[in-house]
């Protein structure tokens, strides 16, 4: 019999997944789905960036590039990160990788071991806790408060580090609740990581184009005092529409880079040639497809956050950015979980339980409204018109 490491029975997976797959099932079946599950922009990539990485293809990149990425798009990152936050980036720090997921993978491996606590946001994206549990480490959550905006108290999260804390995982805006974390709790949680240098700080900033109501993204990259030791995420799945092209990137404090590069040069050797051109021209190209589409999301986050008050048993917080909304259905009765799978198999309505986010994440639902109004209004139907059968079910138990 095959033996696997144990260290494979702690690797976890990520939900929306296992919804969309369960959901297109349905679909095949003949069932009309509405998907509100999967965090994926429901716009085409803009065309501009199309062409740049046809053409790549067509000029003949086609062979290996630098481990870390071709010079071009590692210059286009900094200047792009100058652009939005005013600060010096080296391309020299930039390590372009396949995907967002694949820096988190990187730092968390790079800090994580037995006998090492790594801090993350609860509820947050469910691979940071499945890694730091590969890697060996312990899993200590940032508790996200829905009366907070789904922020965390900087107060609190220092309160959490002790000498074992090697690692802070850092998420503004927040995969799944749509939090923002406001400066003045960030000017606190940096003064107190003066402290504790031994920490490093991995900040996952890989929605920080999408905001609303005028607000200004916080990049940990403006604090001096923490440059070196700060890991920033970024990439182009969110913000341009480039989800399945699989390009990311990580800025590294210089202490670190060649140990991120080395685990680069060992896991994927370099990401392909055509994507990263495209990159560029996503960096360097027109703004208004990205504008155009913080528009609709803007638009649709109204709609769904009255829509979702107005349930019986639903209680909505308006999120500050990304494009999800985390709403408590704490008062229809159910768990996440049952509220979920009941919501698909009776309704068709696709979308993900709080607790795939983390313990923290009972009694909440994911909404993502990366899909038309349309579809938004057509779901919240099904989903009263369900609500309105449960209650009269219990009503009448």
């Amino acid at each position: 019999m095959l033996k696997m490491a144990a260290r494979m029975g702690v690797l976890g997976t990520e939900t929306a997944f296992e919804v969309l797959a369960r959901a297109n099932a349905l679909a095949a079946q003949g069932r009309s789905i509405i998907n509100l599950g999967i965090g994926q922009p429901d716009f085409p990539t803009p065309a501009h960036i199309v062409e740049a990485g046809r053409k790549a293809l067509a000029d003949g990149h086609h062979g290996y590039t630098p481990a870390n990425g071709i010079p071009q798009l590692r210059e286009a990152v900094a200047a792009d990160l100058y652009r939005r936050h005013r600060t010096e980036v080296s391309p020299a720090q930039v390590l372009v990788v396949p995907g967002g997921k694949v820096t988190m993978f990187f730092v968390i491996l790079m800090f994580g071991e037995p006998g090492v606590e790594i801090l993350y946001p609860n509820p947050g994206f469910p691979i940071y806790e499945s890694v730091i549990r590969f890697s060996g480490a312990v899993p200590v959550p940032i508790p996200l408060h829905e009366s907070a905006g789904f922020s965390f108290s900087a107060a609190e999260v220092l309160e959490k580090i002790t000498p074992h804390t090697r690692l802070m995982i850092i998420n503004s805006p927040a995969n799944p609740t749509g939090g923002v974390v406001p400066r003045a709790e960030f000017d606190h949680l940096v003064a107190g990581l003066e402290r504790h240098p031994q920490v490093a700080i991995l900040s996952d900033e890989i929605y920080g184009e999408i905001l609303y109501d005028g607000a200004k993204h916080v990049s940990l990259l403006n604090y001096p005092s923490i440059r070196d030791r700060l890991i920033l995420l970024d990439g182009w799945s969110k913000t341009y529409a480039m989800t399945g092209w699989r390009l990311g990137y990580g800025v590294w404090p210089p202490a670190l880079f060649a140990a991120a590069e080395r685990l680069a040069i060992n896991c994927h050797s370099c990401v392909n040639a055509a994507t990263q051109f495209a990159g560029i021209a996503a960096l360097t190209g027109p703004r208004e497809p990205v504008c155009h589409m913080v528009e609709a999301f803007a638009e649709r986050r109204q709609y769904i956050v009255e829509a979702l008050n107005r349930l019986p048993g639903f209680r909505c917080a308006r999120p500050g950015g990304a494009f999800y909304t985390f709403p408590n259905v704490t008062g229809t009765g159910l768990d996440a979980r049952t509220l979920q799978g009941r919501m698909l198999e009776e309704v068709g309505v696709a979308t993900i339980a709080g607790t795939s986010f983390g313990e923290f994440g009972e009694g909440y639902l994911r909404f993502s409204y990366a899909n038309s109004r349309d579809a938004i209004a057509e779901a919240i139907a099904r989903i009263d018109k369900f609500l309105a059968t449960l209650l009269a079910d219990n009503a009448s138990e």
